[in-house]
């Protein structure tokens, strides 16, 4: 079994939840159910255990970005709690969030929340009294049930893990579904995306950089990140700056677009 990998900088709270999702052995095997309907069954990409790694990761750098420029969270507040349980909060939602994959595809998000209500009392328990549980269950499950594109966030937290599990593209990676073998626009646009980056924008908080190694990659960052960020909290704090390699793959690119909502 792969360790779940992230940075959990002094966050103890968090740190304990990591070594819990490494000691979790239902959890894993729920990941690799959720894969073989995603994959094997249902001819879409990985939801398996690699694309909780890159959410997971990506949630926390951007909820830290957002947090070093001042901005509070919606557990903070709401519930005069700290960005430490922000951490947690969002990377269970990312632990969590396609666990409903291994009933089925459709609807997978609702499924999700039932899986995840057995689980994650053990998660938390020990680390929040009754009370702080109750709320970090309930930000966490709307969390969760938010990463589908048009449902609306109602946290900066739930914001994060929208956008998140969107940037899991880079090089056929992409959430959207096609088949094997295709060479329609979604395989092609798929494969264009070359990388993808977060790191602090120059005018937000935020900023993406994604590399494509062609302009079909433009219907990728359309049709799967934009729409996410245009129904998140977070399109305020986000600029996105999309560019095409050159021909020889050279760090010098043509930029494509740049959008902010």
């Amino acid at each position: 079994m792969s360790k779940f990998n992230i940075p959990t900088r002094h966050n103890q709270k968090l740190q304990a939840i990591v070594e819990r999702v490494d000691a979790d052995q239902e959890l894993w095997q729920l990941w690799r159910c959720a894969n073989v309907n995603a994959v094997d069954r249902s001819g879409i990409t990985d939801h398996g255990e690699i694309h909780i790694r890159v959410v997971a990761n990506a949630a926390l750098k951007m909820l830290r970005l957002l947090t070093d420029a001042g901005i509070q969270t919606s557990i903070e507040t709401d519930y005069s709690m700290t960005k430490e349980d922000a951490e947690v909060v969002v990377v269970l939602a990312a632990c969590m969030h396609d666990l409903g994959i291994s009933i089925h595809r459709d609807d997978h998000e609702q499924y999700s929340l039932f899986l995840a209500r057995d689980k994650l009392p053990s998660f938390l328990d020990g680390l929040y009294d009754l009370s702080e549980r109750t709320i970090m269950i309930s930000e966490i499950s709307h969390a969760m049930i938010a990463h589908r594109w048009d449902v609306r966030c109602l946290t900066l937290e739930a914001g994060v893990m929208k956008v998140a599990d969107a940037l899991d593209m880079t090089e056929g990676r992409s959430r959207i579904p096609f088949e094997a073998g295709s060479t329609s626009i979604h395989s092609v646009s798929a494969a264009a995306i070359s990388s993808v980056g977060l790191k602090r924008g120059e005018e937000r908080p935020i900023r993406v950089d994604i590399t494509m190694s062609n302009s079909a990659g433009v219907f990728q960052v359309d049709e799967l990140l934009k729409r996410k960020l245009k129904n998140s909290s977070i399109a305020p704090y986000v600029e996105v700056i999309a560019r095409v390699a050159d021909q020889e793959g050279e760090a010098e690119r043509r930029l494509l677009g740049v959008f902010t909502l």
